[in-house]
């Protein structure tokens, strides 16, 4: 880490507080953004999507399951594909914890995929994650919502993601939409956000960001290089010893828990 300013209590605190205002104005400006996203008119779905899951086939309207809202993450993991997206996959951490709180806001949460559903059982049980995950194979959900693409598309460049045009030539892309159903059963589309706008998903970055190092992805190939399924992280360092000279008991149980499974190292699409 490189060398810092260093100051008294006094002088930052000073500073400390000039930032808080900034926080403050950040944490407005959110607030009215979100205004804005709440205020924009509702799409009626008027096709008939129907998905694959642990209890068969489903309707876009039963999957939620009872709830006014729907959140869906559109999980990159194709058919054929032996793992899914290392990226969405980090996403995907950070769900569990989070579904039954959205359940208290009367708001329903899936994962999707084109993958059939096998695919998608057999990766979910390699990563331990409980949240609902469906399969849209054979249907046309993914494509009409802007996450996936033809080859012919991904070979041009054409695809039209994140409301504009894509550079980044892939058949699959990560995105977030948002769906509410009414009195009278009938579903619509009210959001979506792609490109950085799934940072929403990525609290870990969000700890990150009150570090000094921050996210430190400065001079990486690209931003996220970093990341990979939680179970192919290199064990960290034991970097303390205990008074008898051997690691502690912590730092033993934290190396064990990171090192998790290996299993094979299929690489990631």
């Amino acid at each position: 880490m490189a060398e810092h300013t260093a100051a008294s209590r006094e002088d930052w605190l000073k500073q400390r507080m000039a930032l808080l205002e900034a926080e403050k104005e950040l944490t407005r400006h959110g607030d009215r953004v979100a205004q804005l996203r709440r205020q924009l008119p509702w799409v009626k779905v008027e096709k008939d999507y129907v998905f694959e899951g642990r209890d068969g086939h489903e309707s876009l309207a039963d999957i939620f399951d009872g709830r006014r809202q729907l959140i869906v993450q559109h999980f990159m993991l194709a058919p054929g594909w032996e793992e899914g997206c290392k990226s969405c996959s980090y996403m995907a951490d950070h769900t569990d914890g989070m579904v039954p709180h959205l359940a208290q806001r009367d708001t329903s949460f899936v994962a999707v995929s084109r993958a059939p559903y096998e695919e998608i059982v057999r990766f979910k049980q390699r990563m331990g994650w409980k949240f609902k995950w469906l399969s849209s194979s054979g249907t046309s959900f993914n494509t009409d919502y802007r996450v996936s693409f033809t080859p012919e598309e991904a070979a041009q460049g054409s695809q039209a993601y994140n409301y504009g045009s894509s550079p980044y030539g892939q058949e699959e892309l990560p995105g977030v939409s948002v769906f509410v159903r009414n009195e009278t059963g009938e579903v619509f589309h009210t959001h979506s956000t792609y490109g950085r706008g799934v940072e929403v998903m990525m609290g870990t970055y969000r700890m990150l960001d009150l570090t000094p190092m921050g996210r430190d992805e400065e001079g990486l190939s690209h931003t996220m290089a970093w990341v990979r399924h939680h179970d192919r992280y290199e064990a960290p360092k034991v970097q303390a010893a205990s008074c008898c000279g051997r690691a502690s008991k912590g730092n033993l149980e934290n190396v064990a828990y990171a090192d998790g499974d290996r299993g094979s190292r299929a690489g990631s699409p």
